[in-house]
């Protein structure tokens, strides 16, 4: 299952399945929040026989042999559990005033369990240990009824945008903001006018807990997904009697070309008047090629309401924004260690209000990614912000990504 499915669990067959998504988390199918382009959220970094090996090397070693095979096997009726993991190492500069020149950050630390419990039923649960202290990031358990309907619930990522579903382990640039440390110029969202400054900030596409239907038809050629969640976010509880609604429809219009629409309605309690209200956003994106070989190409436009920007009686800005990103992979096999170059450009564009001159301004990302086998890489970005009214800032960023 691609769509809305963890990008590593295994998608099925189908048009939709064949094409670029990959999930953040799993083994299995793919996790909830993700597309084929739905489903990306979880991916399969290493096969059940490596994990299986790994662990039982480990309980070998600290364990008495008799209980060995009970570490080892899935407790029944559990059919298969993969574990897996990544870690990404940043170093990072800007040239904004009054902000440290350069600094080094651990940007991810995650590990995750997935199973399935039989044909019908799997689940995951990824843990981010990058901060003080570790949370949860991705844990759902999803039903399996049909390749039209399968229902999730838990905490996933909300179907909405091409860029986010994308998942962190095969973004196609560094960063997907493009944030400069010291640069604070987009109005209510903060940091640069970036499509996905918006599409995060706004709590359109990040995690959030709830349930998500999603499903595909026409032979894996058309899916779907729509999520209803409580709206504050990860790791949160409801915070009024409101919920949040999206929705993803997805069209392989040919091979490796996927033509997308989404629309968001989150619910919030206005700081200005006190009420609970809802803001809306719709937008369409599309993708061509995938993450095999030469050309990928995403791009994406969304308009809708800028809640964190209000005027005095409380009513919210209007904010558009539109971003392309594009790579080509060359193959290098044979050459040493390099497998693969990857040329990366992008470009986004965002008005934080529609109403208000000089507000907005361009990020220009150009960059470069090193493959080195798999997903373990080496990526470089030069991420620039020109706003409208200001001064330009820019920031250089290296990364590091070990998948296993």
């Amino acid at each position: 299952m691609r769509f809305g499915a963890w990008r590593g669990l295994r998608a099925r067959p189908g048009a939709l399945a064949r094409t670029s998504g990959r999930p953040e988390v799993g083994p299995f199918d793919s996790p909830p929040g993700v597309t084929g382009g739905t489903a990306r959220i979880l991916e399969p970094m290493i096969s059940r026989r490596a994990v299986l090996a790994l662990a039982l090397a480990l309980v070998l070693a600290v364990l008495p042999a008799p209980s060995a095979a009970q570490a080892v096997e899935p407790r029944a009726p559990v059919q298969r559990t993969e574990l897996g993991g990544r870690l990404q190492f940043q170093w990072n500069t800007t040239s904004a005033n009054g902000e440290h020149g350069s600094e080094f950050m651990m940007r991810r630390a995650r590990i995750w369990a997935a199973t399935k419990v039989n044909d019908w039923i799997d689940g995951a649960v990824q843990i981010d240990a990058s901060g003080s202290s570790a949370y949860a990031r991705i844990a759902f358990v999803r039903l399996s009824l049909s390749p039209a309907a399968q229902l999730s619930f838990g905490q996933f990522k909300r179907a909405f945008d091409v860029f986010e579903l994308t998942s962190s382990a095969d973004i196609l640039v560094v960063e997907r903001d493009g944030d400069v440390r010291g640069a604070f110029d987009c109005a209510g969202v903060g940091g640069v006018c970036s499509y996905s400054r918006f599409s995060e900030k706004l709590l359109l596409s990040s995690l959030d807990v709830g349930m998500l239907l999603q499903g595909e038809a026409a032979g894996g050629k058309v899916g779907y997904l729509f999520s209803v969640t409580n709206g504050p976010g990860p790791n949160t509880r409801e915070e009024n009697g409101a919920k949040s609604f999206s929705g993803r429809l997805e069209w392989m219009a040919r091979e490796k070309v996927k033509l997308s629409a989404n629309a968001g309605f989150h619910d919030y309690p206005n700081a200005v008047t006190g009420r609970d209200e809802h803001a809306s956003a719709v937008g369409a994106d599309v993708e061509v090629g995938d993450f095999g070989s030469g050309l990928h190409l995403q791009a994406g436009v969304i308009a809708g309401e800028n809640w964190l920007n209000l005027n005095g009686a409380g009513d919210s800005s209007r904010f558009v924004t539109l971003q392309t990103i594009a790579t080509w992979k060359i193959p290098l096999e044979g050459k040493g260690r390099i497998g693969a170059l990857e040329p990366v450009a992008r470009v986004s564009w965002g008005d934080p209000d529609r109403d208000s001159a000089s507000d907005g301004g361009f990020l220009l990302t150009p960059g470069v990614v090193l493959h080195f086998h798999g997903k373990n890489k080496l990526g470089v970005n030069l991420d620039a912000w020109r706003p409208q009214d200001g001064d330009a800032v820019w920031g250089l960023k290296a990364q590091t990504y070990l998948y296993f």
